[in-house]
């Protein structure tokens, strides 16, 4: 590209490219602080908002009681939430920003329309951790949409941006299909804040080989990873594990793009996991699930075909939110595997002895009880109690891909790293193309919320600063 492109060109004062979350939090700020601002979203407006539609709830740090959340949530022991998912792989010095700017989110998201319902009791055990967003998350997106228009950001939807001009670590200028049409748009900032390369499926196989043919995408398909391709081609530093993702257990039957937060099964705490051959592979009671459901995805990903399946019975069904799809019945064990085409004698094998290794103990959903197996590999730590009570149910399992962790390297600023390490003067990157700063694996509910809020509103008002001079 060259300026003496003969398209269409108009310029703004802060381009933020991206229509979800951290975008809308970027354009927000920015137009706050006086900038010209205009924001391209690729999807369609009916699908605006990337995997921002599909999220509930938004995990920061409080220090007190408030009326959607119950007691504190201090910044330690969010640190040592984020330690145990993570194994210790995140940059300390970002993800304490992220816990610390996170505090005044509550507030902040309420004075740009967010609403939040009272906490949620159950099984996801997130009412001291976790603001629940009313209406969940198209209702949050559609009150930022409504909220940035206000501010005067020009919105722009069906508009990809294709390819970036930097030079020298400085943005120059975008270029944009819209419709078909195609213009360049300068800015004197930019931010991108347009998503991982999970809807990307030759990036996928690229990096786990035949595997991804059966994964499903959770989220928004236009999350195809173009604009952080477009960032390390032209110099920025990666970061993160191209393997590493937000990766949960959904229904096998879900649709391949978009399915959401409703195709994701939340048994697993509750019954017994086996792949195809009728056999356990990990602890289904490790710990509480919204700190373990996300290593479920990169499990069965590791399994026969990519599939397993999850077995409960009937006192197992009340304790956990349902599926959009209902469960595979069977009055017997072995009536339960042959209609999940499972072979029956191995499955009945595996409920056998893991009932046999079912110790006594007071069953609490509520807390890591004292309900666990003996004797058998691999354990069960928590909430094991013995398949008898029919009839039993099933669900098929595949791996569904939420966002990938391959980014861009950052710095507080929000600021590109370029490879050797020197930010880049007016290119500013938020959400989930940046989160491999901070999730080098694994992932804990809500987060992905928080990284973009917090990033999304530094990485507006660098972006006007910048413009201000």
């Amino acid at each position: 590209m060259s300026l003496e492109d003969p398209l269409r060109r108009e310029d703004c004062d802060v381009l933020v490219i991206g229509g979800g979350n951290a975008a809308l939090c970027a354009a927000m700020t920015a137009a706050e602080a006086g900038a010209r601002v205009i924001l391209l979203e690729s999807a369609p407006r009916s699908f605006r908002g990337g995997n921002s539609r599909h999220t509930r709830n938004l995990r920061f740090l409080h220090r007190k009681p408030t009326p959607y959340l119950k007691d504190a949530y201090l910044e330690e022991e969010f640190w040592d939430d984020l330690m145990l998912v993570t194994g210790g792989k995140t940059t300390e010095a970002l993800a304490r920003l992220v816990i610390r700017e996170s505090e005044d989110l509550g507030e902040w998201m309420e004075a740009h329309g967010a609403m939040f319902q009272p906490p949620l009791r159950g099984t996801l055990h997130l009412a001291r951790t976790n603001a629940h967003f009313l209406g969940g998350g198209k209702a949050l997106v559609n009150a930022y949409y409504a909220t940035a228009a206000r501010l005067g950001v020009e919105i722009r939807y069906e508009a990809e941006a294709v390819d970036l001009e930097v030079e020298n670590g400085r943005f120059r200028f975008a270029r944009v299909r819209e419709r078909g049409a195609e213009r360049l748009v300068s800015a004197a900032a930019c931010v991108c804040a347009a998503g991982g390369f999970q809807a990307d499926l030759a990036w996928l196989k690229e990096i786990w080989g035949e595997a991804a043919d059966r994964f499903v995408i959770r989220g928004s398909p236009f999350d195809t990873g173009r604009v952080l391709r477009t960032l390390l081609t032209r110099g920025a530093k990666a970061v993160g594990d191209p393997r590493q993702c937000h990766a949960v257990a959904v229904d096998a039957r879900a649709p391949r793009f978009d399915g959401g937060i409703v195709t994701r099964l939340d048994c697993v705490p509750f019954g017994i996991v086996v792949n195809r051959e009728g056999k356990r592979f990990y602890d289904e009671g490790e710990n509480f699930w919204p700190k373990r459901y996300a290593i479920w995805g990169r499990l069965v990903a590791g399994q026969p075909g990519q599939e397993a399946f999850c077995l409960i019975d009937a006192k197992a069904l009340p304790l956990f939110m349902p599926s959009v799809f209902p469960p595979v019945t069977g009055r017997t064990i072995g009536e339960l595997a042959a209609n999940l085409g499972l072979p029956v004698g191995a499955v009945e094998e595996t409920v056998a002895a893991f009932n046999r290794a079912v110790r006594p103990g007071r069953f609490d959903p509520a807390r890591l009880d004292d309900c666990a197996t003996e004797g058998i590999a691999p354990p069960k730590s928590h909430w094991a109690q013995p398949l008898d009570c029919p009839p039993f149910y099933g669900y098929p399992l595949r791996p569904g891909i939420t966002f990938t962790y391959l980014g861009v390297a950052v710095d507080e600023r929000a600021r590109v790293l370029r490879e050797d390490g020197r930010p880049c003067e007016n290119l500013f990157v938020a959400g989930e193309i940046m989160s491999g700063n901070i999730l080098g694996q694994g992932y804990m509910a809500g987060f992905g919320m928080t990284i973009g809020t917090v990033f999304g509103r530094i990485a507006g008002r660098e972006a006007a600063r910048h413009v201000r001079g």
